[in-house]
Formats: C-alpha cells, structure tokens, sequence
C-alpha cells in the first residue's frame, strides 16, 4: 500500500529538518511531502537544500488549506493511507506504523494519535486543555461519538477519506469540524494513545487572542455541519 505523510509547515525553519529526518528514521515505510505555506523565514531554503520533497504555496492559505493540499497530492497520485505529521516536531513517527496497523485492521476511515488516552508526555496548555474537553462534549452531543483529543493533528485516513478531504476541507483550525463531518457520514473513527512532545522552537499558529476566534468559529461550523447533513 502506498503511504503519505503530509508535513503542514509555516516559519517551521527551527524544527522541519528535526521533523523530516525522524520520519526517515522511524517510518521508512512512508513516503513524505511538505506544504510550505508561504513561509516568510528559511523554511523553503533549509527544505531545497537538504533536497526535501516540497510544494511551495504561493500564497498563505493556513493549516486548513496547506493540509488539503496534501490530500489532493495524495488523491492525484494514489495513495491509500494518508497521515498529517504536524512540522513543529510534536509528532512522533514512531507511531505511524501502529496507526496504520489501526487502519486497517479495524477498516477505520479515520485514526487519531490522541495525547489523553494514557496521558504521557506533553499535555497541551491549560487553556487549550479547556477548548479540547468542550469540542470533546460538543462532538458527543452533535454525534454520539466521544473523541477525547479532538484537535489532535496526528490524523491517519484510508483511500476514501482522502477523496473527501482533497474536495472539501475546513480551512481554519480544521481538526475538530473534519472529525465532526466524517462521523455525520457514518464513517468509522478511531483513536489510539501516543506520546507528543512539547515545540521546541518557533511560534504556534493558535495564539492566546486567536482562542476566542477558534472555539466560536469552530463550534459554529460543527453546528451548520449538523444543520447541513440532515
């Protein structure tokens, strides 16, 4: 089966050489492609010169559009799994393979690397802590399902999740509202326990004034979702 790990990268020139060689270390059996979205630091340089496999977006188009880019990739070329490995160094490969096990195994549309299962390394911030246990409850009331790490971005998806995403995907903070639109489809979502790491360098896309933005904006969308599929 062909395998795709899709590298969302912004200002990530601290971290993407980190990020790139663990995938080549601990998931050989994956190939990879960075979306640099516009990136106004050496994230492009540092990723031409190591001879990385790159798209370079002319314009910023943010998480939700540098991702989908990858899922189109992905579609065009005929992948069957496809996982988003975020380029600040969070995720750990290690897991990659696990996750596919996963997949497959259980005929699951969608697996998430979720941080809260076993509660291992790296917690998230209080504050964000807060936003993940109310998605975490919105989604059980919008769909039935409890998903305890909902914006985790360690997400593997199957050939027909991939279709879908490369013709529709949320465009910010697009974790919990793509959760939300593949379970209204009666698709199959699983999670499994991982370990993340704290960033090590360079700045979070999700700041402490942008919060307020993304629990309304996103709690909206999961509504007209709902609205939307029945």
């Amino acid at each position: 089966m062909k395998r795709l790990i899709i590298i969302p990268a912004y200002n990530e020139a601290t971290n993407i050489v980190k990020t790139v060689e663990a995938i080549k270390e601990k998931a050989q059996g994956f190939d990879y492609i960075i979306i640099n979205d516009c990136s106004t630091d050496q994230t492009k340089a540092i990723c031409e010169e190591n001879g990385y496999n790159i798209i370079n977006l002319p314009i910023n188009l943010g998480i939700g559009g540098a991702v989908q880019t990858g899922y189109k990739y992905a579609y065009n070329h005929d992948y069957d799994i496809a996982v988003q490995v975020d380029g600040d160094g969070q995720h750990d490969p290690l897991f990659l393979e696990v996750m596919a096990r996963y997949l497959e195994e259980h005929s699951a549309d969608m697996v998430i690397g979720s941080r809260f299962i076993e509660k291992k390394g790296f917690q998230s911030s209080r504050a964000r802590r807060i936003g993940i246990v109310f998605f975490t409850k919105l989604i059980k009331m919008m769909t039935g399902a409890t998903i305890t790490d909902p914006t985790s971005g360690l997400r593997m998806v199957g050939r027909r999740t991939i279709e879908l995403f490369s013709k529709d995907y949320p465009r910010d903070y697009p974790e919990p509202e793509s959760v939300v639109a593949i379970l209204r489809r009666n698709m199959k979502v699983i999670e499994i326990p991982v370990v993340m790491k704290e960033r090590e360098g360079g700045v979070s896309s999700i700041s402490l004034k942008k919060s307020v933005y993304y629990m309304i904006k996103v709690t909206l969308a999961i509504l007209i979702e709902r609205i939307r599929k029945e």
